[in-house]
This record gives C-alpha cells, structure tokens and sequence, in this order.
C-alpha cells in the first residue's frame, strides 16, 4: 500500500514513510526529498539510520535513508545546521546510482563473547559501508622487504578502497530489529549489483 508523503503529491511505501517518521527528523521534509529522488519508481529495499553527535556545545542530527529501486540505489541525507544567534537551518542531499555501479557491500560484524555465538541469540553490532567510486580511500604503508636484515628503501604498497558511505547499527543503541533491517538491506543490494537489476516486488 502506498501513501502521499506528508506535504507532497508524490507516494512512497507505507513502511518507508513509517520508518522515516519514525527516526523522527524533520520527516516532512525526507519524505518529500526522497520521494523525488524515487520519482514514483518500485522500492525493493529500504533503510533509514538516524544518529546524533555531539559537536562542542552543539548536537547536531543526522538522517541517512537509503532505497534500492529495480535499477537504483538512492541516497538521501539530510543535516541540520545552527550558528549561534542564526536561523536555523536543514540540508537535505539526495545522489542517485544506478545498480550497475555499485562496486562493494561490505558489513562488518562485532559480537561480544564470540566463544558462545549462536545466530539469534547474541547483540552485535554492524557497519555496513557501500561504494560506488564516488570516494575512494588509499591506505598506505612501507613496503616490506623478506629479508630481515635489508635497510633498502622499499618505497610504498597500499590498498585502494572504494568507501562512499559507512553506517554503523548497534543492538545496543538502535535495537536488534535495526540489526536485523541492515542485515535484509544489505542482502538485497549484494544480489542485485552483479545483475545490476534488483527483482521488483510481487513480480
């Protein structure tokens, strides 16, 4: 069942609509974004991460929502910006990719008490980091030589990475059905990008 997304003429799914009022950050506002960058396609998959920082004397929100389409992966954000004595201001950014691009899923796991792990029954928490050649990071360290006692200038070996978004979801602060949210997302868009198509729902 779709629904208009608050102050639009556009329709976004009933549980993404939820889930963005839910996070409860200006939700008028990424209901309206999102359901642009969307432009009335399919939603496969969905996931919205909302965290808070803390910047000096200022805390500061943060709303990332990510949707698969059959064709697209789309990424809004939006922030909110305040100087002192200024009017307060919010930045919503929405970026479009097709599936295609998509380079890499990567979750990382952490789970406590790893010893007595069993799917389940343990909290952990996850980042899951996209790319897409937006951003790429290089790590770089001295090469290393095989022989212990060379004093050789070996020069430098390093690792390209491609790293446009990273999200951490924790049991702890988010809730194990966040988890388990990040986890379904990430498997939808893993079997997608190779095909480049994501399968539309019902079909």
């Amino acid at each position: 069942m779709r629904r208009l997304s608050p102050d639009s003429g556009r329709a976004l799914p009933e549980d993404l609509t939820r889930a963005i009022t839910h996070a409860g950050y200006y939700p008028s506002l990424v209901c309206d974004v999102v359901a642009s960058a969307i432009a009335g396609d399919d939603v496969v998959s969905h996931l919205v991460h909302q965290e808070t920082t803390f910047d000096q004397d200022a805390v500061r929100r943060h709303v990332t929502v990510l949707v698969i389409t059959p064709s697209r992966l789309v990424i809004a954000h939006a922030d909110d910006h305040a100087e002192p004595g200024a009017q307060l201001l919010a930045t919503a950014t929405t970026e479009t990719v097709p599936l295609a691009a998509v380079r890499g899923v990567m979750l990382t796991h952490v789970v406590a008490e790893p010893e007595t792990f069993t799917p389940g029954t343990h909290a952990r928490d996850i980042t899951l980091t996209l790319g897409w050649g937006a951003v790429s990071r290089l790590d770089l360290l001295p090469a290393q030589c095989a022989d212990p006692d060379c004093t050789a200038d070996h020069g430098f070996e390093g690792t390209l990475a491609s790293d446009d978004i990273s999200l951490r979801i924790s049991a702890a602060a988010d809730g194990e059905a966040a988890v388990d949210g990040a986890l379904a997302f990430a498997g939808v868009l893993s079997a997608s990008i190779g095909a480049g198509r994501a399968p539309v729902p019902g079909q």
